[in-house]
């Protein structure tokens, strides 16, 4: 008897409402707030993040591939061998001063294990000069399938053991380029695959003790078109 009244009351309307439409009221918003801590390397990720974003001093993006070290070594005349490489970067990291401007440069892979012509890890030159060394971690763009010609970023496979590896060598941040191309479309695919895989690595990269960060590019140039 009890539930036969309360269906009553709760769920029949009452009879001056008969042929009227009755409208749920709107569920209310919830608001759930969640902590995250990035586990062991939490204070230190904040710290190099500060430090990173220090004012009055930039990112050195030094992260040329071998292959387009070796297109700047060609343009003066140069072969693209490990030797020239190692004197064209022992050239970007010791200026005098380089840490009053720079508070981070982001390296190649090979150049995280290099040392100068003289023999000094370039990565311990960047640090006494109070720049943080950083390591590019996407390993490029290869095709979508599926999309409109549109491209995503691999790298996530053994990722977080390079990561480990590399904090281990001295770098303490990371940087992962994806791009989203306006001409063609952008698609859903591509948009979801592009905020998947950076969501994904930043997370990875956090794990590790690396400041992550996302670069997401977008190629605004329509390559081929007609009239």
């Amino acid at each position: 008897m009890a539930s036969a009244t309360l269906l009553k009351s709760s769920f029949l309307p009452k009879k001056a409402e008969w042929g009227t439409t009755r409208q749920a009221a709107a569920p209310k918003p919830v608001t759930v707030s969640m902590v995250v801590r990035a586990s062991a390397y939490a204070d230190e990720l904040v710290k190099t993040a500060k430090t990173i974003a220090s004012p009055g001093r930039g990112i050195l993006a030094m992260d040329e591939s071998n292959a387009t070290c070796g297109k700047r070594l060609a343009s003066i005349g140069l072969e693209n061998t490990e030797a020239n490489r190692q004197a064209y970067r022992t050239l970007l990291v010791t200026p005098p001063g380089l840490g009053n401007y720079i508070s981070g440069a982001i390296l190649f892979e090979e150049t995280l294990y290099q040392s100068t012509v003289d023999g000094k890890k370039i990565v311990d030159i960047l640090v006494e000069q109070g720049i943080v060394p950083g390591i590019k971690v996407d390993k490029g763009l290869v095709p979508l399938v599926g999309s409109n010609d549109e491209s995503w970023c691999q790298g996530l496979d053994g990722l977080a053991s390079r990561e480990a590896a590399y904090y281990q060598q001295g770098a303490r941040f990371a940087k992962w380029r994806t791009v989203v191309s306006i001409p063609n479309g952008p698609s859903e695919l591509a948009v979801k695959e592009a905020a998947w895989g950076l969501a994904r690595y930043a997370a990875i990269s956090q794990d590790n003790g690396l400041v992550p960060i996302a670069e997401a590019s977008e190629n605004m140039f329509v390559k081929n078109y007609s009239y």
